[in-house]
């Protein structure tokens, strides 16, 4: 079964922050991600392109404009991108409203990876299967889950992601 290959755009955000030690604050060097899929053993066709290394928080609609056209111009149709978390889900509505027909997933990560008890390997594992198996559209894929992106907030008390409205029990 051939695999349709993923565009992994990197945006920065915690997921590849690391720590100075001496100046006791976090950083960007180079995204961890080839490093994390050779540990995981994927073996997905993925194609890695480094677009920024911001913290989302100093995220512009000029820089969100260049993931755009990036997810726009690609030829892949699934994509996933790594995003802080702060503004993943306004990044996502801007994506959104272009309307591409392209499975577009954002992830992130809560504790930077090089701490070693990241939650980015497991949010990375998810939106990869999550870019794969959803139709078309824009999601954020956190704690295990996939949300639409216009039905998502991150609840900055408990540090998950949760659904704007909750689903009508039957």
């Amino acid at each position: 079964m051939q695999v349709p290959p993923i565009r992994l755009l990197v945006t920065g955000g915690t997921f590849d922050k690391e720590y100075d030690m001496i100046q006791g604050q976090l950083y960007f060097k180079d995204t961890h991600l080839p490093e994390m899929f050779s540990l995981g053993r994927c073996s997905l066709p993925i194609h890695i392109r480094t677009l920024m290394m911001i913290d989302s928080l100093e995220m512009t609609d000029s820089d969100r404009q260049i993931i755009l056209h990036h997810c726009s111009t690609c030829q892949e149709n699934r994509l996933l991108i790594t995003h802080g978390t702060d503004t993943m889900v306004e990044t996502a509505a801007y994506l959104a409203k272009a309307g591409l027909d392209k499975t577009i997933v954002l992830t992130g990560a809560m504790i930077p990876y090089k701490f070693g008890s990241s939650d980015g390997f497991f949010n990375l594992g998810n939106a990869l299967a999550y870019a794969q198996a959803l139709p078309a559209g824009v999601y954020v894929a956190m704690n295990g889950i996939a949300f639409p992106c216009n039905n998502v907030r991150k609840n900055r008390r408990t540090g998950f992601f949760e659904p704007l409205t909750q689903p009508e029990e039957a």
